[in-house]
């Protein structure tokens, strides 16, 4: 058995997946053998999850069918309404929140008292949580506000839905478009630390809610998908210093700040999901406000050029969803609701063929300790 210390189980292989490919190197992604610049491009979101949990994409009569699946489960049992809106009132942090509602819902589960290797049942449970995250999450943010949560709709896909019961007007094509291509683009990414948080709850042969749970804590950190927030944070910083964004930034690395949403442990190049937004950011940007998009360019320039740094796909995410008038602390709650479709294809896939993961852990504390008894200490 190797002694080798790696620490964050850098560059060590623990499983094998069929699901999402990335080539550091590269800038290259993809899902189940496609790359993502297609699937952005000309899939719907349900057509990723679809193709994530079950291996291909789907014809058109079987997309029908997932889409309605996945529709009629969009709302919420009275039990889990009340717990959003005690947790809203309460003024709770959004990915608190969803973590406590994502472990909730398996109270109203009709397969919850199913074997958790159940693939039927648990595809059932999988079409559940994605499909209630965003009810649960647009519902918590409108309380907070004051408003009264919106119904889902069945007729509107997946994306526009979430944007109609976030702000009780249906969006229009672009808006719709361009939040399902975000969704697309944080469907699955290997073994981020949430996608593993997952696979270790599920191989001890925990149910899916738990792992889900356990991938929604893992995301909530700014290391992972909190970085989103921080991003924008920052741009709203540096637009309200009235410095050149130029001059912030060396600033802000001159007093030892690190600058979010720059950076990968996989991509040694700009993250092909950064590039694909930021072409989102600016059509968003040339149709409203170019200040967040060329703030935003400003950064990455200085970065790459400055300290070999490349952007991540938070970096860009942050200015397109505040373009979308999406509330700055739920961006990492989104990130959630689109990763979840990713999460359940990998716990289904830990499930297929389980092994419980423990690794091992080197000792470097005291050896050869007298004991004294507690009343001679």
């Amino acid at each position: 058995m190797s002694e080798e210390l790696k620490k964050g189980l850098e560059g060590v292989l623990v499983a094998e997946s069929s699901l999402s490919y990335i080539d550091g190197d590269e800038g290259k992604l993809v899902y189940r053998g496609y790359t993502i610049d297609d699937l952005a491009r000309d899939a719907s979101f349900e057509e990723v999850v679809y193709l994530l949990w079950h291996g291909e994409l789907p014809d058109r009569e079987e997309l029908s069918s997932f889409k309605e699946s996945m529709a009629e489960e969009r709302h919420l049992d009275d039990g889990v309404h009340r717990l959003v809106r005690e947790l809203a009132e309460a003024d709770e942090e959004p990915m608190a929140a969803l973590r406590t509602v994502v472990s909730n819902l398996s109270a109203y589960d009709a397969d919850a008292d199913a074997d958790p290797t159940d693939e039927d049942a648990n595809l059932r449970k999988g079409r559940r949580i994605t499909a209630k995250i965003p009810t649960a999450l647009a519902a918590f943010a409108r309380i907070r506000n004051g408003d009264d949560p919106v119904s889902p709709r069945e007729d509107l896909d997946h994306a526009a839905n979430f944007l109609y019961m976030l702000n009780d007007e249906e969006p229009d094509d672009v808006l719709a478009e361009t939040f399902d291509m975000a969704l697309v683009l944080h469907a699955d990414h290997g073994l981020n630390a949430s996608t593993f948080s997952a696979m270790v709850t599920s191989s001890t042969l925990a149910d899916l809610h738990a792992a889900i749970t356990s991938a929604v804590g893992a995301l909530s950190g700014s290391l992972h998908g909190g970085a989103n927030q921080d991003v924008m944070e920052m741009l709203k910083e540096v637009d309200d210093s009235g410095k050149d964004p130029l001059q912030w930034v060396q600033d802000a690395i001159d007093q030892g700040r690190r600058v979010p949403g720059f950076g990968h442990r996989v991509y040694n190049v700009k993250d092909p999901r950064a590039r694909i937004l930021s072409e989102k950011s600016k059509a968003l940007g040339e149709a409203g406000d170019m200040k967040w998009y060329d703030y935003s360019t400003t950064i990455e320039d200085h970065l790459v050029e400055e300290k070999g740094l490349a952007p991540n796909v938070d970096f860009y995410s942050a200015s397109t969803y505040y373009q979308m008038g999406i509330p700055v602390d739920i961006y990492t709650p989104i990130f959630a609701m689109s990763r979840v479709g990713g999460w359940v294809a990998h716990v289904l896939e830990q499930y297929e063929d389980n092994r419980l993961i423990r690794p091992r852990g080197r000792y470097v504390g005291p050896d050869d300790q007298d004991f004294t008894p507690i009343d001679q200490r």
